[in-house]
């Protein structure tokens, strides 16, 4: 009798992950979801504080112009892959990919990877 309740029991949770993540529901710990609204103002902000971040260790003169895209993962706090816009000391204009960890309740921010955008 307890296995029938406990295949019923899984059947149910699974039925209710795959509703809320089709629904739009709030994001599942470990999956990464696009942004919403990459304008939002903190998104922006953590673009500019990863270009810094980066320029800082690099000393390539990066300068932050905007997040054209992005995803978040929620973790213990949150991972933001971020797809910005920088231009080099020359002037010349390439995207990167910024991953950052944030974890608001410990003011910890983090710049976890900086690269050159691959097209995609």
């Amino acid at each position: 009798m307890a296995k029938p309740l406990l295949l019923l029991l899984a059947l149910m949770a699974a039925t209710f992950a795959v509703t809320a993540a089709a629904l739009g529901g709030p994001p599942l710990v470990g999956g990464w979801r696009p942004i919403p609204d990459v304008k939002d103002p903190h998104i922006q902000e953590l673009g500019g504080w990863a270009v810094t971040q980066h320029a800082k260790l690099a000393s390539d003169r990066l300068q932050f112009r905007r997040v054209t895209r992005g995803e978040e993962q929620v973790v213990s706090g949150m991972n933001y892959r971020l797809f910005v816009d920088a231009v080099d000391g020359a002037g010349t204009s390439a995207p990167y990919v910024a991953e950052v960890y944030e974890q608001s309740w410990t003011s910890t921010r983090q710049l976890t990877s900086f690269k050159p955008a691959r097209k995609y």
